[in-house]
């Protein structure tokens, strides 16, 4: 059986202290993985540093918010027939690393969407602001009661996607609060 295709979308904007190095680490640590970023408008050198480090750069006219962003990284995974799609942010704080923790379920068959959460480990490395922390547990709650599903990071941008997982997102993707809204689109899926 051949190996699926695989690709990392990277939405970034204005991100040029971090996303050479997040493209290289990607490339580093999987070189089978195609690397686009999604330049969301960004008014420094994000594009042409990450075209430096060996990425595919979609470069939006102006920016449209990382609903638009990631949707155009879906869209173009779509369009050039990816089996498996992974979701890092452009400012370092996904560790690539960790993705078969996100893919292994994809890859058996187990789940054709799968979220990272930053605060699934008892002693997280990320931990933000208390202001942020209470909106995250809030959303967590919320998210949790309505889909009938422990949810820990609502706000999370790592995740892995299957063909089909590809192929909703690519046609829908929430713009306004996106990660949490497509929580909630998954479920009504």
């Amino acid at each position: 059986m051949a190996e699926p295709r695989r690709i990392a979308i990277v939405p970034a904007r204005n991100e040029e202290g971090a996303i050479g190095g997040v493209v290289r680490e990607i490339r580093a640590f999987d070189p089978g993985l195609d690397v686009v970023v999604v330049d969301d408008g960004s008014t420094d050198g994000t594009a042409e540093l990450a075209a430096s480090a060996g990425a595919v750069v979609l470069r939006l006219p102006f920016n449209l918010g990382i609903g638009g962003a990631v949707q155009t990284g879906f869209k173009y995974a779509l369009d050039h027939g990816y089996d498996v799609a992974v979701r890092l942010d452009g400012d370092g704080q996904h560790d690539p690393a960790e993705l078969p923790k996100l893919t292994g379920p994809l890859l058996r068959g187990e789940a054709d969407i799968v979220v990272g959460s930053r605060f699934a480990d008892p002693d997280p490395a990320y931990r933000p602001p208390l202001a942020r922390r209470i909106g995250i547990g809030f959303f967590a709650a919320v998210v949790s009661l309505l889909v009938r599903q422990k949810v820990t990071d609502t706000t999370s941008g790592f995740q892995a996607l299957n063909a089909r997982g590809i192929r909703l997102f690519a046609a829908d993707y929430p713009h306004d609060y996106p990660e949490v809204e497509a929580i909630l689109m998954l479920h009504a899926h």
